[in-house]
């Protein structure tokens, strides 16, 4: 296998306007059936673990139930991350699917949940993790990637970790291990998550370096929703395409520069992809490890 996992963005659409979440570029789309068929057989021979998204709502697509199958059927094991606000509609699709291996909920979203009472929100989520672990096997991390560059978080997101402290039981401040932590488990299978909240990054942010690490074409590609072949899953815009494998083949795409090349380059430090040379989150792998981390 060429890549630890694949991005396969199934539509950009979103139901929240997230302010963390980078404005809108690309036109709404949603892949059809027969269009991810075609970009997941294509990606089965490098990857085992198959990733629902780069920008966009997973739950919103109409046709999720025949894309999860999909999956099955080609051998995936599924990561799906959601904002978890459609889990009434569809959580049990989601558990009963012997393809979802893990799913993440972004709970940092909350703050863009108008008209969603927060109390009901937090108790279909955490019960929906419950089950999803207990029950059916699952890997379920609680995701707070919000918090500022001294690591700490708004009284919003304290007050939900308060939730989730008093709903496991021993796990009594999770706050206080926001600054020492990337991930917690509360239970068997239950994970919440911490991360600082990044910038996406865009030709038109400012320059950063051409030398550094990252994971993007070494261990991870991404597909956006009209089969532009991307490096990672932040090219939210496809502002660094490497191909289109709705027009040809992706086993050309990654037989040919500009993968080829970018990626040798990444194995020597370099960076050649402009949008690489933009990006401030790459600059993370080049910080000493200093956190725990338990999270699949």
């Amino acid at each position: 296998m060429l890549f630890k996992r694949a991005y396969l963005e199934i539509g950009n659409i979103c139901n929240l306007r997230c302010a963390f979440c980078s404005p809108a570029v690309r036109l709404p789309r949603q892949m059809t059936l027969s269009q991810f068929e075609t970009a997941a057989r294509q990606l089965r021979p490098f990857t085992d673990y198959l990733y629902l998204h780069v920008k966009g709502e997973p739950l919103c697509h109409p046709q999720l139930k025949e894309i999860l199958e999909c999956c099955r059927q080609l051998g995936f094991q599924v990561n799906i991350t959601t904002n978890a606000t459609l889990l009434g509609q569809k959580g049990d699709l989601l558990l009963n699917s012997p393809a979802v291996r893990q799913l993440n909920l972004s709970l940092h979203s909350f703050s863009a949940h108008q008209g969603i009472n927060q109390v009901e929100y937090l108790d279909t989520a955490l019960d929906f993790a419950r089950k999803a672990s207990l029950e059916h096997g699952k890997y379920l991390v609680l995701r707070f990637w919000n918090l500022d560059e001294q690591r700490e978080a708004a009284r919003g997101t304290r007050q939900i970790l308060e939730r989730i402290s008093a709903a496991f039981p021993g796990h009594d401040d999770l706050a206080a291990q926001m600054a020492t932590h990337r991930s917690v488990a509360v239970e068997k299978g239950i994970f919440v998550s911490f991360e600082e909240e990044f910038v996406w990054p865009s030709l038109g942010a400012p320059f950063v370096g051409t030398e550094g690490f990252c994971h993007g074409l070494r261990q991870m590609i991404g597909v956006l929703a009209d089969g532009t072949v991307v490096p990672c899953c932040l090219d939210a815009d496809g502002e660094a395409p490497l191909g289109n494998l709705f027009k040809e083949p992706l086993a050309d795409i990654l037989a040919r520069p500009p993968f080829t090349e970018a990626r040798a380059d990444l194995y020597n430090r370099k960076l050649r992809l402009p949008l690489c040379q933009h990006c401030s989150y790459r600059s993370r792998f080049d910080r000493p490890a200093r956190l725990s981390a338990n999270t699949p």
